[in-house]
């Protein structure tokens, strides 16, 4: 058995708006110190002698982990990692573990709350009874906003993990066509039932982004895969903002080249007040301030890894380890 006492939860307002059972979490550890948010000047102060760090975006880069004298485990309380250094970690002896699976009901959910809002056109069906239209037309119905169906439609996934493929799933009993992009890790060989993405881009009426945000994939949506979409498709990202060039993006919306984009996750976050997709000229793009993952019961799942994580350290049989 591995004696744990202290630990530490930097930023527990990224999980938690006290809508979460937080019981168990408490009781792994004998001692606790839970900050709503942590600046990057106060990280050295509040870890200490803390033996265990929970982090869901406050970065733990090289310096921090080395000037944390008991540090054994840090606990990202998300799936990625990209703001702990890892190497670094295991080069110190430090165990990171993440949060897996907790997220899926609720992005996969949010992924066609994007598409369906996009093809029935409901938020300019909306702004039109807002602005009275529907009270002064002299029909039933308002038709003026040519209205789609996901049946038969062609959906392009990138990222085939648990997400991607729990997509498809829905896709699927909504009677679209899924194709999946073949790999992007160079070393795997192509897969026979695998689409190469440069043809998956031309082939698709949609394209949903369910990849991690690495070297290889920032801005894999740029200026050139945005040319390859079909006209008038739909490009939906709930994964990392830095997988799209924004800028690009909004110059394919403006031409009229994509039917329309919803969108997640931005690069940085929050983004700046100037940042290309919050112009107010941009059509066909609906923007979500990065909710996908945000289901209270997903929020929960979280907790509740970060607590199983603790526990299967403390027992020596260490879960959800990132290598």
């Amino acid at each position: 058995m591995s004696h744990l006492q202290r630990g530490v939860f930097l930023d527990l307002a990224t999980v938690d708006r006290d809508d979460l059972d937080l019981t168990e979490l408490r009781a792994s550890l004998p001692v606790w110190s839970f900050h709503e948010h942590t600046e990057p000047d106060q990280r050295l102060g509040r870890i200490g002698d803390a033996e265990v760090i929970v982090t869901n975006k406050v970065e733990l880069n090289a310096e921090v982990l080395t000037a944390a004298p008991r540090l054994r485990l840090v606990c990202a309380a998300a799936t990625g990692t990209n703001n702990i250094d890892v190497e670094a970690a295991r080069r110190l002896g430090i165990v990171v573990s993440n949060a897996r699976d907790y997220a899926t009901d609720s992005v996969v959910q949010h992924v066609f709350a994007l598409l369906l809002t996009l093809v029935t056109q409901l938020d300019a069906y909306r702004a039109d009874i807002r602005a009275g239209r529907w009270s002064a037309s002299d029909q039933f119905c308002l038709l003026d906003h040519p209205i789609g169906t996901v049946a038969g439609m062609r959906l392009g996934i990138i990222g085939w993990g648990v997400l991607g493929r729990a997509t498809a799933r829905v896709a699927e009993a909504f009677g679209m066509e899924v194709l999946v992009a073949e790999s992007l890790n160079p070393d795997r060989a192509a897969q026979e039932d695998r689409v190469p993405l440069e043809r998956l881009l031309g082939q698709c009426d949609v394209i949903s982004l369910h990849c991690p945000l690495t070297a290889t994939t920032r801005h894999l949506i740029d200026d050139a895969a945005l040319r390859q979409m079909r006209p008038g498709a739909l490009l939906l990202n709930t994964a990392r903002g830095g997988l799209v060039d924004p800028e690009a993006l909004a110059r394919y919306l403006r031409s009229g080249h994509l039917g329309g984009a919803g969108i997640d996750v931005l690069e940085p976050e929050p983004p700046p007040a100037d940042h290309p997709l919050l112009a107010d000229d941009i059509p066909n793009l609906i923007l979500t301030p990065h909710t996908a993952w945000a289901a209270r019961t997903a929020r929960q799942r979280v907790i509740d890894e970060v607590t199983a994580n603790i526990h299967g350290y403390a027992s020596d049989q260490p879960r959800n380890v990132v290598e």
